[in-house]
């Protein structure tokens, strides 16, 4: 299971294992990570799960769908980084992948 960084806007940080098929959003769901709210469970419907992938992964990940991106345009404190944690699915060549979480989920 690859390690997963979450760090959240306080500089609270968090070097969780994730199963390969679990999505980050998972992941910070199953370790209580507060700054990831997750209200839609991970149906890609809400945009609770906001976070900003580490300019140092983001070539880990494909890009974001169009329903996604729909969705990011309702966050606050967009950025070109900005991805929704549960369409993030873990690989095993995603170790050390970080994520920074945001202030607030609304």
């Amino acid at each position: 299971m690859p390690l997963i960084n979450y760090i959240e806007a306080n500089g609270n940080h968090h070097e969780i294992e994730v199963a390969s098929g679990d999505s980050i959003m998972q992941g910070a769901v199953d370790n209580m990570i507060d700054a990831i709210l997750a209200e839609c469970g991970g149906a890609c419907a809400c945009a609770t799960c906001h976070c900003y992938v580490d300019e140092s992964c983001i070539d880990k990940v494909p890009a974001a769908t169009e329903l996604e991106k729909d969705l990011l345009e309702a966050v606050l404190e967009p950025r070109d980084n900005s991805r929704l944690s549960c369409q993030l699915v873990v690989t095993d060549d995603m170790e050390g992948f970080t994520v920074h979480l945001p202030e607030s989920q609304y």
